[in-house]
């Protein structure tokens, strides 16, 4: 099941911001719980899955089944970064990558909402594994809504101090201009998030 519970609590579990926005931040100084007492191997294999499935939102059931396919998917790289990139290339993540939206779990949201389209199809599944120039964009009826208007106005905000650059994620072109999103190459090792241990997450699952 998927936790619904506090997420600053969930922070603090993992001694990191999971979720991007200042209000999950954690004290400075502040260690996991779990940090304050030597963990096991396994102990640790297990609080690197937690963190990188709790980041991404998902249960249990849906990360392992990531790993799953990027162990049949070998002959296209390693299993850690075959997983990573199937993970990236999730809707609802890239609509979060691209300032969309503020946090992955209110891109989530929108996407179950049916705020967006890809290639011109309305879409309401956030899992939906994107392709190299596939195009999302926002559904013209929203495009004047208040909470996009606030959102965008923010990002072009943004764009004039990062010179007219809206994600940091380098595989992915944002035209704040007309509110698309494409795809245009797919995600590599340095673009996957830095805190997610990759290797304690397969050995997790390898045992």
């Amino acid at each position: 099941m998927r936790y619904t519970g506090p997420k600053k609590k969930l922070c603090r579990r993992e001694g990191v911001n999971l979720f991007g926005t200042e209000k999950y931040d954690l004290e400075k100084g502040k260690k996991s719980v779990f940090r304050s007492r030597k963990a096991s191997e396994f102990g640790t294999q297990l609080r690197k899955k937690q963190t990188a499935k709790r980041m991404y939102g998902l249960s249990e059931k849906q990360f392992l089944s990531y790993f799953t396919k990027a162990q049949k998917s070998t002959k296209e790289g390693t299993t850690g970064d075959k997983m990573l990139q199937l993970l990236e290339l999730r809707l609802d993540n890239v609509v979060f990558r691209s300032g969309f939206a503020r946090t992955r779990m209110q891109s989530r949201q929108f996407v179950s909402h049916a705020h967006f389209m890809v290639n011109g199809v309305k879409v309401t599944i956030p899992s939906i594994s994107l392709k190299v120039w596939d195009v999302i964009e926002l559904r013209t009826k929203l495009k004047e809504s208040t909470l996009y208007k606030s959102l965008f106005e923010e990002l072009q905000e943004y764009a004039k101090d990062s010179k007219n650059k809206i994600s940091s994620a380098k595989w992915i072109d944002v035209d704040i201009k007309n509110l698309k999103i494409t795809v245009k190459s797919l995600p590599e090792k340095d673009d996957f998030e830095q805190i997610i241990d990759i290797q304690k997450i397969v050995e997790f699952y390898s045992k």
